[in-house]
């Protein structure tokens, strides 16, 4: 008995040292986060730095004091873990994007989107696929197969959309903030489709059956993943417009609504789907309809809920880039051939500048033969720096990475190591230079941004405010007034810009039927607390 009750207490004091140490690495970690808040403030109206980029700094000279004091062995004081990412970070980041997002913007460049956000995604993925297999067989970097190759070219697709939420105002520059951040969604998703279905299929006996089976089962994911996010946020709206829980409590409605924000998320999971585009189309469909069905006081609850978390997790996220940066077990297995690790690296850069390149200036000028209006067309300045902005590549390029090369946390393959090693110096590089560059070089090359922009800034976007329906503002409403001056479009351009036409006939629709079903502004019951019957009947 003496034995089993000293080994019971000796297990008991490992157990308790082992929580002892989680607690501390929590508190510094916490401590970091908070750190990086506080810096973020003060550096606030500077122009180069923003939160990401102060973020991973803090994270990098983080990383180095832990190596030092613990003489090499460890740089990060938690493990990366894709379940950590893909289910607790990145959901509010995505779905506040969604809930946030000037819906007026997003539509009404929705096909350029589109364009930029799927075919683009495919043509830098078939040239950064196409460019690897040719550079690195040659390099003889390891045994790397075929399937590896194609998802180094999924991986390095996908443009950091968190980033591009740092790096751009969706006040001083609208139309660029709506097409590039709206294109790094619909580009994660469609890079996280592509992996999936690379490693779904055997690219070892590739054939055009399979290559067919791979883009039904792209569509499909596209098609269903976006359908349901539609279905979950149109099911809350229906719930809580039917139910009336601010009768009682708020506190329900809120909690409603994150809840069934998360649970689309999770459905998509469930069922193998896109959960970016589930989640993001979700917060989209809410924001038109289940925030205008609860009361006042849980929409600035929720609005600021939301926020909140997608901010924490975005610092989460690239302070833990920073540490794992210095992750010494990753370097280890390259340390002996450090010119190759630099070659590599330069190499998937110059694919990516390459493949960016290759989709935004041809499909700019597809989109802007679209356009009617010369206010509308993207011209050559603003695709540079559409060209730019999206070349940073951030958390989901490691994840995927991570996912791809590695086995539980790391690697001890060369040529797996290599890959790994070289995403982190890829991901660090141009969040960092092209990060620090953006701002300026909007200010550089789109002057006049502000004061172009002054009547959209001014655009109040639901859930920032109580008063438009989705795609509807005052110009819009002009435009259906004097639709008779106004020269019919071209065939091209009804075929390429649908987006008047059907606009049109959305509103009617919404107005008609979906609104009075699914609530939205006009169609809530008054309930104490939310806003007045006066500002129901100004609306009516």
């Amino acid at each position: 008995m003496a034995v089993d009750a000293g080994a019971f207490v000796t297990r008991l004091g490992m157990v308790t040292t082992s929580d002892h140490s989680s607690v501390v690495s929590m508190n510094l970690f916490v401590a970091l986060i908070c750190a990086c808040i506080v810096v973020g403030h003060l550096l606030e109206e500077n122009r180069w730095m923003n939160e990401s980029i102060t973020a991973l700094a803090i994270g990098l000279c983080t990383g180095i004091v832990i190596l030092l004091t613990t003489g090499g062995k460890s740089s990060h004081l938690l493990v990366f873990s894709e379940d950590l990412f893909f289910i607790y970070l990145l959901p509010p980041i995505i779905f506040n994007a969604g809930f946030q997002v000037k819906k007026k913007q997003f539509f009404r460049n929705f096909m350029t989107i589109m364009l930029f956000g799927a075919i683009g995604t495919l043509i830098s993925f078939a040239i950064i696929s196409l460019g690897a297999i040719h550079f690195f067989q040659k390099m003889n970097i390891g045994s790397l197969k075929i399937g590896d190759f194609l998802a180094i070219g999924a991986i390095f697709s996908a443009t950091d959309s968190v980033c591009t939420l740092q790096v751009l105002n969706q006040d001083e520059t609208p139309l660029l903030y709506s097409l590039v951040f709206g294109e790094s969604v619909v580009n994660d998703a469609t890079s996280v489709v592509l992996f999936n279905a690379i490693q779904s299929f055997d690219l070892s006996h590739f054939s055009s059956s399979i290559a067919l089976q791979f883009v039904g089962n792209f569509l499909y994911l596209f098609i269903t993943s976006t359908l349901l996010g539609v279905f979950t946020g149109l099911l809350s709206a229906y719930m809580i417009k039917r139910l009336y829980f601010g009768r009682h409590s708020t506190d329900r409605e809120v909690a409603l609504l994150i809840l069934m924000a998360y649970l689309s998320y999770m459905l998509a999971e469930l069922f193998y789907l896109s959960a970016i585009l589930t989640v993001f189309f979700c917060g989209i469909v809410m924001s038109h309809y289940t925030w205008h069905n609860v009361t006042e006081s849980s929409r600035v609850t929720t609005k600021h809920a939301f926020a909140t978390l997608s901010f924490g997790a975005e610092i989460f996220l690239f302070l833990y880039v920073g540490m794992d940066a210095l992750d010494i077990e990753k370097w280890r297995f390259i340390s002996d051939s450090p010119g190759k690790s630099v070659g590599v690296s330069s190499i998937l850069m110059g694919l990516v500048l390459a493949g960016r390149a290759a989709f935004v200036f041809p499909l700019s000028f597809l989109s802007n033969l679209a356009k009617n209006s010369p206010h509308e067309k993207i011209n050559f300045n603003q695709q540079v720096t559409i060209w730019w902005a999206g070349l940073m590549r951030g958390a989901v390029s490691m994840a995927l990475a991570y996912n791809q090369f590695t086995r539980s946390g790391h690697t001890q393959l060369h040529g797996n190591a290599l890959m790994i090693t070289s995403t982190i110096t890829v991901v660090l590089f141009s969040t960092v230079v092209f990060g620090l560059m953006t701002k300026p070089l909007v200010r550089i090359l789109l002057p006049q941004s502000k004061q172009n922009t002054s009547m959209i800034a001014s655009e109040p976007s639901s859930p920032k405010s109580f008063t438009l329906p989705l795609l509807s503002n005052e110009h819009d409403s002009e435009t259906d007034k004097g639709s008779q001056h106004v020269p019919r479009p071209t065939s091209l351009r009804m075929l390429l810009s649908p987006s008047h036409t059907v606009h049109h006939y959305w509103r009617k629709f919404d107005n008609a039927f979906m609104r009075p079903v699914f609530g939205g502004r006009g169609f809530v019951p008054f309930v104490p607390g939310s806003p007045t019957e006066q500002e129901d009947v100004q609306w009516h």
